[in-house]
């Protein structure tokens, strides 16, 4: 078997089916499609997260062939292989929930894995559902070999009564349902019209918040995050992206090239202008955890300083990403932030080129628009993610603050030991104005895996109690939560954070002006209650839950199970 072939180019499938000895590999592979002069070829793995568990995912596979047609079209040689997704959306407010972050370490590892053994030059990845994209992400970075990310889309919104309606819309009818706001035959026209096809969820929720922050990051082609997933432009994006990794190869463009630190703060830049979910903060220091690039969450609080929020979209704004799409997606955006200074014009992407050439011809938003607010008349003049600290919150803790909560919250504590018993309270009415619900025992290693409590705040806004009620916990939100809510409070309860101490009736304070999350009890009270604390049994012994909940390391810390501590 001779050489040929540009070994910079194959120097992990060399090795695989290069040379006499390797012929067992090479008998293998051609059962599965490889020609001879495939073997000669760069190899590239398509990682596909295809399945039908979920909307978000449904149309992946279609996405994958496209991808690989790119590859084989450019004289690489495509293999395509899968790897898992679930969706919140079906989970959200169960059990099964838990396994929703441990999905992103299932999806990152696997992804590694395949990669790894089979000697894949090169990596496009396609992801659609909230977890799939960091999964991705982390695993793209460990292996360090030209990749590309590609995102599986936005879904177009469903449509009630003229009112355009997305998955969150579903969560507030069952609240609105509980309050008798809405009928049962309403909540059902609601629920059958609200997830018309193939995509993820239509507001700036986590996914849509993950794939601009990740061609903002550099590693998508451009517009990448802006596409329906039912469109020749996504089907289009896909192509390319097979072709352009082939070109990385070339030019021996790696991730770690692209993903730096400058790149990681216009990520963060781009999701505090677009208003997006709280989940970026976990995953982007997840993302920089496995790039080894120092981020933390004070430089979130950092850069907030200075970056508005500007885009009026769901959750708590009015329009959903297809209509976003419509005047252009987020590049007109990071046009924008780039002429004002906001954004590192000098990283290097996926194109080859760096971020300011390619924004270099990006046209204005069309006049009139109303999504995207002028620097000068911003929704919020600096960001609506807020890290917290203070005796609740030592470690840190992350709000999600629009302004239009308010930007100061002192009440009541209700305590509950497990999302399920909180949502019971809220949709009984036991819940009422000045309270702080506290969640608590949901962190990463309480829950295990740090649920999304889309269902209690849902029901707040759905009884109509989103200015007069708090909510903290040490679990997270879902990119559709909005209302005056508080998460990812470390250290956790589960390891024995002050969260563990709450009592009912304890007077706890949210001020998101002086980023302080505080419990008003004494230092001494608060130390006597350590003392008689005991740690609850783990909920998990044995399983995938029980391992994570071993591994995996503080959300301040982005929740992964592969740190040194």
């Amino acid at each position: 078997m001779s050489h040929s072939g540009d070994n910079h180019t194959r120097s992990f499938s060399s090795l695989v089916v290069d040379g006499m000895e390797r012929a067992p590999s090479r008998a293998m592979l051609h059962a599965v499609g490889f020609s001879n002069d495939d073997f000669q070829k760069p190899q590239i793995g398509i990682a596909s997260t295809w399945s039908m568990v979920t909307p978000c995912n449904m149309h992946i596979n279609q996405l994958a062939d496209a991808a690989a047609q790119g590859v084989n079209h450019s004289d690489g040689k495509a293999v395509i292989f899968n790897t898992i997704t679930i969706s919140d959306g079906i989970s959200m407010g169960t059990e099964g929930m838990k396994y929703s972050l441990v999905s992103r370490e299932v999806i990152a590892d696997s992804i590694e894995t395949v990669v790894a053994c089979q000697g894949f030059d090169g990596v496009v990845a396609i992801g659609g559902c909230d977890k799939n994209m960091p999964g991705c992400m982390i695993a793209i970075s460990r292996l360090n070999r030209p990749a590309i990310f590609v995102y599986g889309g936005t879904i177009m919104p469903g449509c009630h009564n003229d009112k355009k309606l997305d998955v969150v819309s579903v969560f507030e009818a069952v609240g609105a349902r509980a309050n008798n706001k809405i009928d049962d035959a309403e909540l059902a026209e609601i629920e059958a019209k609200a997830i018309p096809g193939a995509g993820s969820c239509g507001g700036m929720y986590t996914a849509n918040t993950m794939a601009s922050a990740i061609e903002a990051l550099g590693m998508s082609l451009p517009n990448s995050s802006a596409q329906a997933a039912i469109s020749k432009d996504k089907r289009d994006d896909c192509e390319n992206a097979g072709a352009a990794v082939l070109e990385l190869l070339k030019k021996n463009i790696k991730p770690s090239d692209i993903m730096t630190k400058p790149a990681f703060e216009n990520a963060i830049t781009v999701i505090i202008a677009l208003g997006g979910s709280t989940n970026a903060v976990l995953h982007m220091l997840a993302m920089a955890h496995a790039a080894n690039v120092d981020i933390s969450l004070d430089d979130f609080t950092r850069i907030g300083k200075r970056v508005p929020m500007l885009a009026d979209l769901k959750p708590s704004g009015r329009y959903q990403m297809a209509e976003l799409i419509a005047i252009g997606g987020i590049q007109p955006l990071m046009k924008t932030l780039l002429d004002a200074g906001l954004l590192h014009g000098d990283c290097l992407t996926v194109t080859g080129k760096t971020l300011a050439e390619n924004l270099a011809d990006v046209k204005p938003y069309p006049d009139g628009q109303e999504m995207i607010h002028d620097l000068a008349n911003p929704i919020k003049k600096d960001s609506h993610l807020v890290v917290l600290y203070g005796n609740l919150a030592p470690g840190g803790a992350v709000a999600k603050i629009t302004g239009k909560e308010g930007l100061r919250f002192i009440g009541t504590a209700k305590v509950f030991e497990a999302e399920e018993q909180a949502l019971q309270s809220i949709l009984n009415g036991d819940i009422i104005k000045g309270d702080v619900i506290v969640i608590r025992y949901e962190g990463p290693k309480g829950g295990p895996g740090m649920r999304e409590m889309l269902s209690p705040t849902s029901a707040i806004m759905g009884k109509g109690l989103g200015k007069d009620v708090a909510l903290i916990t040490d679990g997270r939100f879902s990119g559709g939560t909005h209302g005056f809510v508080v998460g990812h409070i470390t250290p956790e309860a589960y390891v024995g954070g002050p969260l563990a101490l709450v009592e009912n009736g304890d007077t706890i304070a949210i001020d998101a002006e002086n980023n302080q999350l505080t419990l008003h009890i004494t230092e001494q009270e608060m130390a006597k209650r350590l003392e008689s604390w005991q740690q609850p049994a783990p909920r998990y012994t044995r399983g995938v839950l029980a391992k994570y909940a071993r591994s995996v390391n503080s959300a301040s810390l982005g929740a992964v199970t592969d740190s040194l501590d």
